[in-house]
């Protein structure tokens, strides 16, 4: 089980919102870079980060601070998100240093996008699904779309994805803790790892989230809790790796 911490890119700073509401952040750094330090020194062998601006705009907005993460701990796997809507994105993503862009308005509202993505970059796409109720949401979580979570991730799963990034948007940025049965049912329904996003906050969620492994549930994305100091990373990735099934 890898943890994974979240960087997410607001105005040039390290922020947290609250179920994607971009009216609703909380600052924690204006130094993106030297956050990500942070987590490398901890141990993270993954960083999630967000160009929040992007996902609005629809284009990146944090592309150079994005490739100066890469740049600085060039050891370490990225995975970046955010207004992916162009081959030029990814490629440029690629070219700095990111292992894998993941693709999320775009996916659902031009599917054909991610066949052609996997066909030109075999290996480095992965799909966010972000879900309220088991509907997906889109363009920053601002609007709710009639596609199935379930039957998107199938229809991506046979494009040949990596992976699916899936975000229980309700439980995102409150400090409630995972809703581990809806990842738990989507990785069932599909046999390409699911990453969980959204709510994960204690040492509790980390076993959760571990006892869903042998189901597909390869990794957890955090955020909140890693910033206010209610989950320490080193210790949670020793919790995983000690529950883990290898």
């Amino acid at each position: 089980m890898l943890l994974i911490p979240a960087i997410d890119l607001k105005d040039g700073k390290c922020v947290r919102l609250r179920q994607g509401k971009m009216d609703d952040e909380t600052v924690f750094s204006d130094d993106p870079v030297a956050m990500a330090g942070r987590w490398v020194e901890a141990g993270s062998r993954r960083i999630h980060i967000v160009d929040l601006d992007g996902a609005v705009q629809g284009y990146p907005v944090s592309a150079d601070i994005i490739g100066r993460i890469a740049e600085t701990y060039p050891d370490i796997e990225i995975q970046v998100g955010g207004g992916i809507r162009e081959f030029d994105t990814i490629q440029t993503y690629l070219d700095v240093g990111v292992d894998y862009v993941i693709i999320g308005t775009q996916a659902v509202r031009a599917p054909h996008f991610v066949d052609d993505a996997c066909l030109e970059f075999p290996g480095h796409i992965i799909v966010g699904l972000d879900a309220r109720d088991g509907k997906v949401a889109v363009e920053g979580w601002s609007k709710l779309s009639r596609h199935d979570a379930v039957d998107m991730a199938r229809r991506f799963e046979e494009a040949g994805v990596e992976a699916i990034v899936f975000t229980d948007i309700g439980r995102d940025g409150m400090m409630r803790g995972v809703n581990t049965g809806a990842t738990r049912e989507l990785a069932r329904q599909v046999n390409i790892p699911i990453i969980a996003s959204g709510g994960v906050s204690s040492l509790d969620d980390v076993r959760d989230l571990c006892e869903a492994e042998a189901d597909g549930v390869s990794g957890a994305i955090v955020g909140r809790a890693l910033y206010e100091g209610k989950l320490d990373l080193a210790e949670a990735q020793k919790l995983a790796n000690g529950l883990s099934r290898d």
